[in-house]
C-alpha cells in the first residue's frame, strides 16, 4: 500500500463550486414541490405568534435592489423566528391600485376617455395581476419563503370589503368629513394628493414686490397710500382676497423722494427693501403697529370690484419680503385659514389641468398657470404697481409619481380627521419598539405636525368612496349603507360600484328624508391608495383567522414614515385604539457604489435578476446581511464581487468541515465536552459563545453584526487558528483516537451550528450542506434553531486560551522572521524555545495541553526566563529563540523527529506514527509501503 493511504485525508462530494445560478433554481423547485413552507407552518401550529406583516410593494415592473433588500431582510427574520419556537406565517402583499397603473395603460395605447370606467378598471386589474405574477417570480427567485399561493392584493374583494369597513368605522366615530380647503393638487394627475405623495425639488421662481392702493384706511392710513406686498407665485394674484401682516411688527409709512405715493413696508425690512426698489432717498412719515392696521381695505390690482382685507396672521415673518403677504385663500393652507377667520371668499380661478379659468378674466383664461406668472407681472408693470421682480431658488412640492410640480388648490374633498384623535395616535407610539430608536421621534413629529388627511382622489382605478348623495346634495354616510356596500364589494368586488346605479347599491327599501322622490347619486371619487395599504391590518391580519390582529413587526424603507407606517397607524388607532405594530424597523435607501441615487437616466442601476444570472441569489442575500441598513446602503458589481469572495470563503470552509467528518458518526463517535482535550474544549466553548452571540444578533435584527462575527470566526478562529493545526492531527492521528474524534466533534458541531445559523441568510447553500449532515429532518428549514449551551467553565477557558493565542501570534512573528532569514522554510522545520516568566509558565500549565501542536513546530522547549541567552528575541514581552528542528522529517506527518526508524519495519516513521500504522494498517506491516 501507499504511505498516503495511512492518512485520514478528508473527502466529500460537496462541490467546491456552488454553480448558484442553476443550482439555486433547482433547489427552489424542490422546496415548492415538497411544500417546505407549508410544512414549517404545520410544525409551528400552537406556538406563540411572531408575525411580520408585509408592506405591499407597488405592482409595476420587475423588482429593483431596494425590493431585494426589503424582501430578503424580511425573509431572514421570518425564517429565523420560524426555526426558533414561533408561529411565523408570512403573507406577501401587493399594492395594486393607483395612478401609475393608469399611466401604463395610457402608454400602452389605451384611451381612458374612450372607454367606460368599468372597461378601464378591468384593463387596470389585468395589468396589475400581470405585474404581481412577474414580481412574485422575482421574489421567489431570491429564495424568499412565503405564502405565495395566497398573497393579499388590495384589489381582492375581501380586502376591499375590509377597507370599506375600516372607512365606515372611522365615519361612525366622526372622523370622515367633506370640506373645501387647499390641498396638494397634481394637474399632471388631475387629482388631489396626500403629503405622502409629495417630494420636494429645488426650483427657480419669479417673485413680485408690488403695491396695492388703500381705499379705506380706517383713520390710520390715507388713500394715497399703497401696501407693498410680496408673493413667490404671481400667477395666484387673480385669487388674492387679502393682505396678511404681523400683529407684533411695526410698519413704516414711507414717501420716496419725487413720488406722489406713500408705501407701507415692515420697519425692520425697510432699509433692504428701499435699496431693492431704488429709493435712494425717502421720508418715513409715520410708524404704525401691525395690530392697528387690521381690517384696512385695499384695492385688488386687477379687479375693480374686488377689495382686499388686511388681516393679522401668525405665519408672517420678517425673513424676507416686506412683512405684508399677498393672501389667496384658494391657493394656500395658511391663506385659507386666515381667510376663514376673516370671512374671505375662496376664489380658485384654475381648473383640474392647471389652466386659468374665466373667473381670472380674459387676460388669463385658458392660460397654463406657470405662464400666468408672466401675465401677472406684465399687468402690474403696465399699471405702475410693480416695484421689483426677481427670481429666487427655493424648495417646491412635486407629484412623486409624475415628477411634475403641484399647486395648492381649494376644491371640495373628503378628509379623514387627524386632529380629532391626534393625541391618541401619539400616545400609541409609547407601546411600539423602534429600530433605529430615532424612528419614534420622526413618526411622532410627522403625526404631531400633519394636517387632516385628504383621502379622496379624482381617479378611476381604486376603491370607491362608499358615499351617496340625496336629492338636496346631502351626503349619505351611515353604518347601514357602508356595511351594505362592504358586503357588495366582498361578493362582487368594487367594480360593482361602477356597474350599478346608486339606487341599486343602497340597502333594499332604503329611504331618506333628503330624497323624497327616491333619487340618489353616488360619489365618483376613489380613496387615496395609502388608505388601501393602510387598511391592511384589517384586510389581512384581522381577516385571516390564522393571524393575530396586531403585527409584531413592520419593516420598510425610511420613506414609509410618511407613507405606510403613517397611514397604517392612523387607521389602526381609529379602528382598534392601538398601533398596528408592536415593533417598527426602517431601512435606508439603496445607492450606487459612489453614494448616488440609482437612476436609469444615469445608467447606474443594478437589476437583481441580472446579478442572479451571473452570481446567484445567495450573493445578494449575503450582501443584504453585510450592510448597515440604519442608514443608506451602497451596492455595485464590485461590492457584490466582494460578497461573492466572502461566500466562497464560507463555502470552502464548510466543505473542509464536511470532508473531515465523512468517517464520523455523531451519534457514536462524538466526544463529550468534559472528556475533550483542553484545547478542543476551548474551541467547543468558542463555538458555543459564537452561537450565543449570533442568536442575540438575530433577536436584535443586527444582521451586519452577525455577518461580521461569522466572517471573523471563519477567518480568525477557524482558518487561522483551529483548522491551521487541527488538520494535521485529524490527518495523522489514529482514526478513532480521542484527539481526532474530539476535533471531529468540534468540526461537526461547527458545521451544524453554522448551517442552522446561516440558513435564514443563505437558505440555498444551507440546504445543500444539510444533505451531507447526519440530521433526521429532510430539510434544514424544518429543523429547530440551535441553542447555546450552559458551559460552566467556558469564560475561564476562553480567557486563558485567548492569552495563549496572543502568545502564539508573537511566536508566529518570530517564525516569519526566521523564514525571511532563510533559517527555516515552514514552521514544521522549527524548534522553538520559550523563556517564560512565572506568569507565562502558569498560563501554559493552566492550558494542560501540548501547545507545540498549536504552534505547528516540530520541537518546543519551555525554559525559565532566568536562563534566557543574551541573543534571545523579545517580542512584546515574550522571549524566545528559533532554531532549525533536530532529527529527520517524517514522510507521513512532515514533522521532524529524533526517533525516526525506532520501528525497524517503518524506518521513515516516528515511533508514534509506526504504532498507529501497526495497529490500523496490517497490510503495511505485512507488505510494507510502495516506493
Amino acid at each position: 500500500m501507499k504511505l498516503k493511504e495511512t492518512l485520514n485525508l478528508g473527502k466529500t462530494k460537496f462541490p467546491m463550486r456552488g454553480s448558484l445560478p442553476t443550482k439555486e433554481l433547482e433547489r427552489e423547485n424542490v422546496w415548492f414541490e415538497n411544500k417546505v413552507y407549508e410544512a414549517r407552518q404545520k410544525l409551528n401550529e400552537g406556538k406563540p405568534f411572531f408575525v411580520l406583516h408585509d408592506g405591499p410593494p407597488y405592482a409595476n415592473g420587475n423588482i429593483h435592489m431596494g425590493h431585494a433588500l426589503n424582501k430578503i431582510s424580511k425573509d431572514i427574520i421570518v425564517r429565523y423566528k420560524s426555526m426558533s419556537g414561533f408561529n411565523s406565517p408570512y403573507v406577501p402583499g401587493w399594492d395594486t391600485h393607483g395612478l401609475p397603473i393608469e399611466q401604463q395603460l395610457t402608454k400602452a395605447g389605451h384611451n381612458r376617455k374612450e372607454l367606460s370606467k368599468v372597461e378601464w378598471r378591468k384593463l387596470a386589474e389585468q395589468f396589475a395581476r400581470e405585474q404581481v405574477d412577474k414580481q412574485r417570480e422575482d421574489f421567489k427567485r431570491l429564495g424568499v419563503s412565503a405564502e405565495w399561493d395566497n398573497p393579499y392584493l388590495t384589489l381582492l374583494p375581501e380586502f376591499e370589503a375590509a377597507q370599506i369597513r375600516t372607512f365606515g368605522e372611522m365615519a361612525k366615530k366622526g372622523y370622515i368629513y367633506k370640506g373645501k380647503k387647499p390641498v396638494y393638487w397634481s394637474w399632471s394627475s388631475e387629482s388631489a394628493l396626500a403629503e405622502a405623495e409629495i417630494e420636494y425639488h429645488d426650483v427657480t421662481s419669479p417673485t413680485a414686490f408690488y403695491a396695492e392702493r388703500v381705499v379705506d384706511g380706517k383713520g390710520i392710513l390715507d388713500t394715497d397710500t399703497y401696501m407693498v406686498v410680496w408673493t413667490t407665485t404671481p400667477w395666484t394674484i387673480p385669487g388674492s382676497r387679502g393682505i396678511t401682516i404681523g400683529a407684533k411688527y411695526e410698519y413704516s409709512v414711507v414717501k420716496p423722494a419725487g413720488s406722489d405715493k406713500k408705501y407701507v413696508v415692515a420697519t425692520d425690512l425697510l432699509a433692504g427693501d428701499a435699496e431693492k426698489f431704488g429709493w435712494a432717498d425717502y421720508e418715513v412719515e409715520k410708524i404704525v403697529k401691525g395690530v392697528d392696521m387690521e381690517n384696512i381695505i385695499a384695492q385688488h390690482p386687477f379687479y375693480e370690484d374686488v377689495k382686499l382685507v388686511t388681516m393679522l396672521g401668525d405665519f408672517v415673518t420678517l425673513d424676507a419680503g416686506t412683512g405684508l403677504v399677498h393672501t389667496a385663500p384658494g391657493f394656500g393652507e395658511d391663506d385659507f385659514w386666515v381667510g376663514q377667520k376673516y370671512g374671505l371668499e375662496v376664489a380658485v380661478p384654475v381648473d383640474d389641468q392647471g389652466m386659468m379659468t374665466e373667473e381670472a378674466g380674459a387676460d388669463f383664461e385658458g392660460v397654463f398657470y406657470e405662464k400666468a406668472n408672466a401675465i401677472s407681472l406684465q399687468k402690474l408693470t403696465d399699471l405702475g404697481l410693480l416695484l421689483k421682480q426677481e427670481d429666487i431658488e427655493h424648495s417646491y412640492p412635486f407629484d412623486w409619481r409624475t415628477k411634475k410640480p403641484v399647486i395648492f388648490r381649494a376644491v371640495p374633498q373628503w378628509f379623514a380627521s387627524v386632529e380629532a384623535f391626534r393625541q391618541q395616535i401619539l400616545d400609541s407610539l409609547d407601546e411600539v419598539e423602534f429600530l433605529p430608536e430615532w424612528g419614534k421621534n420622526r413618526l411622532y413629529n410627522m403625526i404631531k405636525d400633519r394636517g387632516d388627511w385628504v383621502i379622496s382622489r379624482q381617479r378611476v382605478w381604486g376603491v370607491p368612496l362608499p358615499i351617496f348623495y340625496a336629492e338636496d346634495g346631502e351626503p349619505i354616510l351611515t353604518e347601514e349603507t357602508v356595511n351594505h356596500v362592504a358586503d357588495l364589494f366582498g361578493e362582487f368586488g368594487s367594480n360593482v360600484w361602477f356597474e350599478r346605479e346608486a339606487k341599486d347599491l343602497l340597502p333594499e327599501g332604503y329611504t331618506s328624508e333628503h330624497s323624497p322622490n327616491g333619487i340618489f347619486t353616488k360619489e365618483e371619487d376613489i380613496m387615496d391608495v395609502w388608505f388601501d395599504s393602510g387598511s391592511s391590518h384589517q384586510g389581512v391580519l384581522a381577516q385571516r383567522d390564522y393571524l393575530p390582529d396586531q403585527a409584531d413587526l413592520y419593516l420598510e424603507g425610511s420613506d414609509q414614515y410618511r407613507g405606510w407606517f403613517n397611514s397604517s397607524l392612523i387607521t389602526s388607532v381609529a379602528v382598534t385604539g392601538h398601533a398596528p405594530y408592536k415593533g417598527l424597523i426602517s431601512q435606508g435607501f439603496v445607492l450606487d457604489g459612489e453614494g448616488r441615487k440609482m437612476s436609469k437616466s444615469i445608467g447606474n442601476t443594478i437589476v437583481p435578476n441580472d446579478v442572479i444570472k451571473q452570481m446567484g441569489a445567495e450573493i445578494i442575500r449575503l450582501w443584504v446581511a453585510s450592510v448597515d441598513t440604519d442608514s443608506d446602503v451602497r451596492v455595485s458589481m464590485e461590492i457584490l464581487k466582494q460578497s461573492s469572495e466572502t461566500y466562497r470563503k464560507i463555502r470552502n470552509t464548510m466543505r473542509f468541515l464536511l470532508a473531515n467528518t465523512e468517517d464520523f458518526d455523531n451519534a457514536k463517535d462524538a466526544v463529550a465536552y468534559e472528556d475533550m482535550p483542553a484545547s478542543d474544549k476551548y474551541f467547543y466553548a468558542l463555538v458555543n459563545d459564537l452561537t450565543k452571540d449570533l442568536l442575540a444578533d438575530y433577536d436584535q435584527y443586527k444582521f451586519v453584526d452577525l455577518f461580521k462575527r461569522v466572517v471573523n470566526f471563519i477567518n480568525v478562529d477557524l482558518s487561522a487558528y483551529y483548522l491551521d493545526y487541527a488538520k494535521d492531527v485529524v490527518y495523522t492521528e489514529a482514526p478513532d483516537s480521542v484527539e481526532r474524534r474530539a476535533m471531529q466533534t468540534n468540526f461537526y458541531k461547527t458545521v451544524l451550528n453554522l448551517t442552522k445559523l446561516l440558513l435564514p441568510i443563505l437558505p440555498h447553500t444551507s440546504e445543500e450542506i444539510w444533505e451531507y449532515l447526519q440530521e433526521p429532518e429532510e430539510f434544514g428549514y424544518l429543523s429547530e434553531m440551535v441553542v447555546a449551551e450552559d458551559l460552566a467553565d467556558s469564560a475561564s477557558l476562553i480567557a486563558n486560551w485567548g492569552e495563549f493565542r496572543l502568545m502564539r501570534d508573537k511566536v508566529n512573528k518570530a517564525l516569519e522572521e526566521a523564514r525571511d532569514n532563510k533559517l527555516i522554510g515552514k514552521p514544521a522545520e522549527a524548534a522553538v524555545t520559550l523563556y517564560l516568566t512565572a506568569e507565562q509558565r502558569a498560563l501554559i500549565d493552566t492550558l494542560d495541553s501540548d501547545v507545540r501542536v498549536m504552534l505547528l513546530v516540530s520541537q518546543l522547549h519551555l525554559v525559565d526566563i532566568a536562563d534566557a541567552p543574551a541573543d534571545a528575541q523579545d517580542i512584546d514581552g515574550l522571549k524566545l529563540t528559533v532554531a532549525h528542528a533536530e532529527g529527520e522529517v517524517s514522510a507521513r506527518d512532515r514533522l521532524y523527529h529524533t526517533d525516526l526508524g525506532a520501528d525497524a519495519d517503518f524506518p521513515m516513521l516516528s515511533a508514534h506514527e509506526a504504532a498507529i500504522v501497526r495497529q490500523y494498517y496490517p497490510e503495511a506491516v505485512e507488505n510494507g509501503f510502495e516506493d
